[in-house]
């Protein structure tokens, strides 16, 4: 058998940990398909539409590490640049493929379908170049590894999407086959002399303040500094707090975890803390207006050592060309034996008191966003996964408090509302032994609605609640009008629409606590497919968190320009 292009580009994504890779057909991209389904261990998985095939190797990408999405040319690949957007964004390395004309058309002035109608063929991957760390175009075999190598490589490096264009009449075409796997896995060292500083300087920087308290953000696990974090967490014994997007990234039992800092949005007492403090410890944060709270939340200056995911910035000094994940063990080893700095925690102690209990409501009363919430939190366990769409179910997820080894996803900094339900498919597809919890919005829910149909194709149990709150709630609490409306669907009927009569998929809705619990209890039974909870509330119930940020990030909006 003849090895190929697409063989070659198969086998390496296998070698990086992937078992799947996600697709959607066209006649450019045919031949590479055929290629991909000759490797040995590798399911390609296919989906609606390439917005929903790019979200869905994005949410693949979070819970394996990378993921890979194949399209075609140009009708595919730009409809899947809104998710290798959200890739950039939020540090994920998505591997989107495209099919690409024929080599010989390259240059030969002919017009072909599936374009913009010139004869120029270079637009898509100038375009690319805007959004991924890497961009290739392979119109040549004899290339072919090199640039695939390349664009792999920088993607795990970087933790960015990659851009990969093979011409159709290539994928097919006779190729080398790989070396060492190790030519894509290996990593640029941390400079020592850099690192070594770097340690020195937050050291002296901690032994002037004695009110601690660390930050941690959502590029920490881009990073892979979570071990590395708690170390330097015990070593300090300090207050710690999540950023929101980073929610589950620190272990919440953790004895000195005080919850999640949001500006007006916080966890009781975390505000109060961070506003204390004199010295924080910022781990792979991102200050955007939404995390910031409309730049109300933002901690910077003398008091602040910023540690982003390869660079060290304090009182005024940079240090670059390091790991985050080396800075955070080498400086815990630095402070190990030292007087912590427990001041936070003991002033956290003095001003928050036990948290107050959440009582279930009576089961015949009008369900409420706070029961719903309540027996969501209900299901959490080590093995669960949550995925939160833009809008309250941010909040709501971030009052809920997490077992260790669950986790909790967001996509916070991208913000694209529709996120949750294709992400939620390709997580599925990597992690069949967890339990995977979706909460989208009615509105978020009709722009990808149709990954359901392959949750339910794929017998995924999934379990989908969906807010029926009569609109884009929270774009009502930034600034409401007539656009916020949505027309209502039968979310619950949908998913017979999806099973077409073969299917496992299961739909009900609630408008009661006791009708929600009873639907909980048919989503556990059911291991067959996903099950949908149509979740009726009030269109106004909303948390306070919601409105209160939502009041922040308008105000900031409607900043008249600058004089």
């Amino acid at each position: 058998m003849t090895y190929t292009v697409g063989m070659y580009l198969g086998d390496r994504l296998k070698q990086i940990g992937l078992d799947h890779h996600f697709a959607v057909a066209g006649d450019y991209n045919l031949v590479l398909l055929d290629q991909l389904l000759k490797i040995d261990g590798m399911d390609q998985v296919y989906c609606c539409n390439e917005l929903n095939c790019g979200y869905s190797a994005e949410g693949y990408a979070r819970a394996k590490g990378a993921g890979a999405a194949i399209v075609t040319f140009s009708v595919g690949a730009i409809s899947a640049f809104n998710a290798v957007g959200g890739a950039y964004a939020e540090n994920l390395p998505l591997i989107l493929i495209s099919g690409a004309p024929n080599s010989n058309d390259h240059g030969s002035g002919h017009i072909l379908h599936h374009t913009i109608g010139t004869p120029d063929y270079t637009y898509q991957i100038e375009m690319a170049r805007r959004i991924t760390c890497a961009a290739v175009s392979i119109i040549s075999a004899d290339e072919a590894p090199a640039k695939i190598d390349h664009a792999i490589r920088t993607a795990l490096r970087e933790r960015k999407p990659a851009y990969i264009e093979i011409a159709c009449n290539v994928a097919g075409a006779a190729c080398a086959r790989p070396g060492p796997v190790s030519a894509v896995l290996s990593q640029v060292p941390s400079d020592a002399a850099t690192l070594e500083a770097a340690v020195e300087a937050i050291a002296a920087f901690l032994a002037k303040r004695e009110k601690v308290a660390i930050l941690v953000g959502s590029k920490l696990r881009a990073a892979n500094g979570g071990e590395g974090a708690v170390a330097l967490a015990d070593a300090l014994g300090c207050a710690v707090a999540t950023m929101a997007a980073a929610k589950s990234f620190f272990p919440e039992n953790y004895p000195n975890y005080i919850g999640t800092y949001w500006g007006e949005a916080s966890s009781p007492g975390a505000r109060e803390i961070f506003d204390w403090a004199d010295g924080i410890l910022c781990l792979g944060c991102v200050f955007n207006d939404y995390s910031t709270v409309g730049w109300t939340a933002w901690p910077r200056g003398a008091n602040v050592v910023q540690a982003d995911i390869g660079t060290v910035t304090l009182d005024g000094q940079v240090f670059d060309g390091l790991h985050l994940k080396d800075l955070l063990t080498a400086l815990a080893a630095r402070l190990a034996g030292q007087p912590k700095k427990g001041a936070t925690m003991t002033e956290y102690r003095r001003i928050v008191g036990a948290p107050a209990s959440v009582d279930s409501a009576a089961p015949t009363a009008k369900l409420t966003r706070a029961e719903m919430a309540r027996q969501i939190g209900a299901l959490l366990t080590p093995e669960t996964t949550l995925l939160a769409e833009t809008g309250d179910s941010w909040f709501n997820a971030m009052r809920m408090k997490l077992p260790e080894g669950a986790r909790v996803e967001f996509e916070m900094q991208w913000g694209h509302i529709g996120w949750s339900v294709p992400a939620t498919f390709g997580y599925a597809v990597a992690e069949p032994k967890r339990r995977i919890i979706t909460m989208v919005g009615d509105g978020s829910f009709q722009l990808t609605a149709q990954e359901v149909a392959q949750m339910v194709r794929r017998g995924l149990p999934v379990i989908v609640f969906l807010v029926n709150n009569h609109g884009y709630t929270i774009e009502v609490e930034i600034h409401d009008g007539p656009y916020n409306n949505i027309k209502n669907w039968d979310y619950a009927g949908l998913i017979e629409v999806f099973n077409a009569g073969e299917g496992k998929g299961r739909g009900f809705r609630a408008t009661t606590g006791a009708e929600m619990a009873e639907a909980v209890r048919a989503a556990l039974d059911n291991h067959g497919g996903p099950t949908l909870i149509e979740c009726v509330i009030d269109r106004d119930d909303c948390t306070s968190e919601l409105i209160s940020w939502g009041r922040r990030v308008a105000s900031a909006n409607a900043r008249p320009p600058a004089k």
